[in-house]
């Protein structure tokens, strides 16, 4: 088969379609016929060497895919082979096939084409796990979330409407942030012209970009409020304030999803399936694609990612 190999760190132009071995299921395992996959920003990360690999983690790069089932490791039950599936991935996705644990598995839903479904794993994930499984985000509360135009971003205004909250979202200029509010935020701010800070308190902060934003994610945060760093597009250093975090009783955390374990993310996958696919089905919830391009040419995507002109999803295509 073909994959994208990373033949060093570097720019998108150490990106290259090459041959590779086919994948063999373990047990447990399937191994999926990739029709598409999607980018993420932890992809761009792993080019430039800034996110470390563990041993057991594909080098190629690509979290999340969609495609047909052909082939089922030992003791994997509730699949067959032809199954048209989409599933989160901890690597591997820029590829014609992937072995995949079967509790990461997703149906595709109703409504949804084979392709699209590739870029809905990684970002239902990310939103449900973060802003309800780890913030408790409840209907009332107002949430303020960064990077509103990107794929995370765009997902997240959405299923935090449908919970019944508030949402305030950052985005870099005036058409992201009238697409932000078509998806239904209820305030979108350039954070080039305007402070976020000015529009709190939030009571959940949903921060895809780290560095120097924490120190006012927390300034602006109400009493008990949650923030929570999914990215760290910025820097990874910060300085805090320990004693707002203390006197109005907040709470900081850092998740990410790759290094979950199994178990972790099966549970979270589930949760996907039970809670977000009916939003998506019924139209309360709608991937955002800003375009598709041929699975070979995984670089280009990677020069648009960084330019940072896209809304929603990059999604690659395989012939």
């Amino acid at each position: 088969m073909k994959a994208v190999s990373i033949t060093e760190h570097g720019g998108p132009e150490v990106l290259e379609w090459t041959d590779v071995e086919d994948p063999v299921p373990a047990a447990g395992e399937v191994v999926v016929d990739v029709v598409a996959g999607a980018l993420n920003r932890a992809d761009v990360m792993q080019r430039w060497g800034l996110y470390p690999l563990q041993p057991d983690w594909s080098p190629y790069p690509g979290l999340e895919v969609s495609g047909r089932i052909s082939a089922l490791g030992e003791g994997v039950t509730g699949w067959q082979v032809g199954d048209e599936v989409c599933a989160l991935l901890t690597g591997g996705g820029y590829a014609q096939k992937v072995a995949v644990p079967a509790g990461q598995l997703l149906t595709i839903p109703q409504g949804i084409g084979l392709v699209e479904a590739a870029g809905l794993p990684e970002i239902t994930a990310t939103v449900w796990s973060n802003l309800v499984m780890t913030a408790r985000l409840k209907a009332g509360e107002t949430l303020l979330v960064h990077g509103g135009a990107g794929g995370v971003g765009t997902m997240a205004i959405q299923v935090a409407k449908a919970l019944g909250a508030r949402v305030v979202t950052t985005v870099g200029g005036p058409e992201k942030a009238a697409r932000a509010l078509e998806l239904g935020a209820d305030a979108a701010i350039d954070y080039r012209t305007e402070d976020f800070t000015e529009h709190g308190p939030y009571d959940v902060v949903l921060d895809v970009v780290g560095g120097d934003y924490l120190e006012r994610n927390i300034r602006s945060l109400a009493a008990d409020g949650r923030l929570v760093v999914i990215g760290l597009q910025k820097s990874l250093e910060a300085q805090l304030n320990l004693a707002e975090l203390v006197f109005k009783r907040l709470s900081v955390h850092g998740t990410t999803l790759r290094t979950r374990s199994g178990a972790d993310k099966a549970t979270i996958v589930a949760e996907v399936q039970h809670h977000v696919w009916p939003l998506i089905e019924n139209g309360t919830v709608r991937l955002v694609v800003d375009r598709t391009l041929p699975m070979a040419e995984a670089a280009e995507g990677h020069r648009l990612m960084e330019a940072g002109g896209h809304t929603g999803k990059i999604l690659l295509v395989n012939d």
